[in-house]
């Protein structure tokens, strides 16, 4: 931050003390947490020559998460009340927040689950601080703003160490992460974070079009470096969410339902057709038909899952050393999978099919109410969450980013989610119970 910018944050009062801006320390908070999250410049700093983190390497990256929580409990601090709101608005967001806890008492790795399951609680404070003290316009500019910096400093590092900023194994461009796929997720977030800042006619996105233009631009090199052909592929869905969406308000009654449901059954068709003739594409393409060893990969996951169909293993201890299920599918698989590279097979794995449906109902809920939203209040800057979501979907079924503590990705599907629950209601009672009338949650 400039002096003069530390000035604007800090102030003077009258008698000669300072006087603290805490919306501008939200705001650089609120983007610095989120560019600590992504996993950018300290672990590619910490990793060995062939890209790999050791343990102690690891337990010092922990340490960045530290002043995250402290952060995002500070600003919850002085919010109290909007977010034991935002907590009632949405208890089944809740009770899966709890979950990981309670999974601690049939867990293969009790200590492993504990622990991380007080990471993920943390994580997710962020997500609430985002929801309540920010508009949908805002969280935009923000994740513009933190995942383009991002993705500019990947490029200057490309142009000025292209050793460091490539991947030792296939030269594919990582930039400032450690994997070529982190760069990929997050210039497919800016690529889209841009073009809806570039679309929108709200003034006070209108000025900055110049910039997402730029953005765009980085976002695509970026993409197309990265090889992601997870990141691709949620970038082209992102198209098809994106005229679905800014369609849906057009449409009233039965139209709407029949609209709805026409783009589910194609959805459902294109994924079944991908299922029939992605190997044969793949192939053609010279790709990995296995989908990078993901496929049989799969087959073994899918093997766990049914012994443990009820609770599964407990949250994130299946990919532990602890356990020798995961032993057993590395020595066949050759290789060393950090998760399923799958978000839903790895929530069967966490919570059995109890933990999958609770987050099912959640992820559905949040549909409803965040194409609600789009639909009452078109303008008001609700496209872009709703095509993040789904968005995130499709990144899980080749990854694995749902439930995940200290992740960027995650933080902003979450705060997403509560966003949906929290403002539904005031669009149907014009404001939120203890709010303000004028700005409901969010912060001006």
């Amino acid at each position: 931050m400039t002096m003069d910018g530390q000035m604007k944050a800090l102030g003077t009062k009258a008698g000669g003390g300072l006087a603290v801006n805490w919306r501008s320390i939200e705001w650089w908070g609120a983007g610095m947490a989120l560019f600590l999250q992504t996993g950018a410049v300290f672990p590619l700093l910490a990793a060995h020559a062939d890209g790999s983190l050791d343990d102690a390497a690891k337990a010092r990256l922990r340490l960045l998460s530290i002043p995250v929580y402290v952060f995002a409990g500070l600003i919850l601090s002085r919010h109290f009340q909007q977010f034991l709101v935002a907590l009632r608005r949405n208890l089944q967001l809740v009770l899966l927040l709890a979950l990981p806890f309670a999974s601690v008492l049939w867990s293969v790795s009790p200590s492993m689950t504990l622990r991380r399951a007080v990471g993920l609680l943390f994580t997710l404070l962020l997500a609430y601080m985002l929801a309540i003290r920010f508009t949908p316009r805002q969280l935009l500019l923000l994740a513009m703003a933190t995942f383009g910096s991002c993705i500019m400093l990947s490029l200057a590092l490309l142009a000025v160490s292209p050793g460091l900023a490539r991947m030792p194994t296939d030269g594919m461009a990582r930039g400032i992460f450690i994997h070529k796929n982190s760069l990929g997720w997050y210039a497919s977030i800016v690529i889209v974070t841009a073009a809806v800042v570039v679309m929108d006619g709200s003034p006070e996105l209108r000025r900055l079009r110049r910039i997402a233009f730029v953005l765009l631009a980085a976002g695509v090199t970026c993409l197309v470096g990265s090889g992601s052909m997870t990141a691709v592929i949620a970038t082209a869905a992102a198209g098809g969410l994106f005229w679905f969406y800014s369609t849906l308000p057009r449409s009233r009654g039965i139209g709407r339902a029949v609209f709805v449901i026409l783009f589910v059954e194609a959805a459902v068709l294109l994924l079944i057709s991908l299922q029939e003739f992605l190997v044969p594409v793949l192939e053609a393409l010279g790709k990995d038909a296995t989908l990078t060893g993901r496929v049989p990969l799969w087959r073994l996951v899918d093997k766990e899952i049914v012994r443990h169909l009820l609770l599964g293993f407990g949250y994130q201890a299946f990919w532990t050393e602890a356990n020798p299920q995961a032993w057993a599918i590395w020595s066949k698989i050759g290789w060393q999978a950090p998760h399923a590279h799958n978000g839903f097979r790895d929530i069967l794995l966490n919570f059995g099919i109890g933990g999958t449906g609770l987050f099912v109902l959640i992820f559905l809920r949040a549909l409803y109410q965040g194409a609600r939203l789009q639909c009452r209040a078109t303008s008001d800057g609700w496209l872009w969450l709703n095509v993040f979501v789904v968005m995130v979907l499709v990144m899980n079924l080749t990854e694995s980013i749902f439930l995940m503590q200290n992740d960027a990705i995650f933080t902003l599907f979450t705060a997403a989610v509560v966003m949906f629950s929290l403002y539904t209601p005031a669009y149907e009672t014009t404001a939120l119970e203890g709010m303000p009338k004028r700005r409901a949650v969010a912060a001006g």
